[in-house]
């Protein structure tokens, strides 16, 4: 018998290396040490994603260190509704953008704002 083991650190999400790239330059450009991810009510099916670029994290935060030096920081309050969450950077016509790949959604709002989940 074997025993896996979990590393919040490490496992609580995935980040794609293009969606990581994209934030180092963003936090590059703009400021910030890291990005802070959480999750708040709101519209019409629950919750919304939220990413804060911020100059440390706060306290009880899981904190993820990438391969590309970008520090990523999770709210542990919104980490049930983000386990197992990918992180892309997408191509959409002409436009490029972040999208959440979230396991734990079971509904979502016509706009794409909101979300909801068991």
């Amino acid at each position: 018998m074997s025993v896996e083991t979990f590393d919040v650190s490490k496992d609580a999400l995935h980040v794609s290396p293009d969606a990581a790239v994209h934030l180092k330059q963003q936090l590059e450009r703009f400021g910030g040490r890291g990005v802070r991810l959480s999750v708040k009510e709101s519209g019409c099916t629950g919750y919304m994603y939220v990413m804060d670029q911020v100059e440390q994290s706060e306290a009880g935060d899981v904190v993820m260190n990438l391969d590309n030096g970008l520090e990523l920081y999770i709210d542990p309050e919104s980490l049930p509704v983000l386990q197992g969450t990918e992180i892309a950077y997408e191509k959409e016509g002409i436009n490029r953008t972040i999208k959440f790949h979230n396991p734990n959604v079971t509904a979502a709002c016509g706009c794409g704002e909101s979300f909801s989940v068991n």
